[in-house]
């Protein structure tokens, strides 16, 4: 899987956190529809709710810094790369963690990886990051609960958003950003992308 990887993608900066380098896909979809996969390759390409993300992190380290973090349904691994870079100790959680590897490799960093499905889980971290996971309805109905439930526990969690249909209404902004996006993908050249902590409640 390495090598496929490699080979279906170019090491390039990420365009709102150009200090860090991805594996990237030239052209998502002829690449999704190369792994035959129901979903899309979400490891080819950084999202833009994780560059926001990642943005806000390497902007605020102080967020990351000597704490344990998980970055939840990581990609490609961009914003576990960053809390890294900030002085993490980092987690990132993927069900396909190829890229994570190599990127991590690529921006010299150390990066623990935990495969699988978390959400069902309790995660002793300080931190919970995660970038761009409202994007259907069933992701969001069993993401939200898991991410709330760490912030009663007193986790601090971020969430990077770039106006996903079935992001929660009620969150407190934190942040935002005008992200590059691919044209072909979100269907407009920029993304206003918003960094998002649950209410205080």
């Amino acid at each position: 899987m390495h090598e496929f990887v490699r080979a279906a993608t170019t090491p390039r900066p990420v365009p709102l956190t150009p200090d860090i380098v991805l594996h990237t896909a030239d052209d998502l979809i002829t690449l999704w529809e190369r792994t035959g996969t129901p979903e899309p390759p979400f490891w080819a390409f950084p999202w833009a709710g994780g560059q926001a993300l990642a943005r806000h992190i390497l902007d605020h380290p102080d967020l990351v810094a000597g704490r344990r973090v998980l970055d939840l349904a990581s990609g490609s691994g961009l914003v576990a790369v960053a809390a890294a870079r900030a002085g993490g100790h980092v987690t990132a959680n993927d069900i396909d963690p190829v890229a994570i590897t190599l990127n991590a490799h690529a921006n010299d960093v150390t990066v623990t990886i935990a495969t699988g499905d978390l959400l069902d889980t309790t995660p002793d971290v300080d931190v919970l990051l995660a970038g761009d996971v409202f994007y259907d309805r069933d992701m969001a109905a069993r993401v939200e609960p898991f991410l709330l439930a760490a912030h009663r526990r007193g986790i601090l969690v971020l969430v990077g958003d770039p106006q996903r249909s079935f992001m929660p209404r009620d969150w407190t902004r934190v942040d935002a950003f005008p992200v590059p996006v691919p044209h072909d993908l979100e269907g407009v050249d920029i993304k206003t992308t918003t960094v998002w902590r649950p209410a205080t409640t």
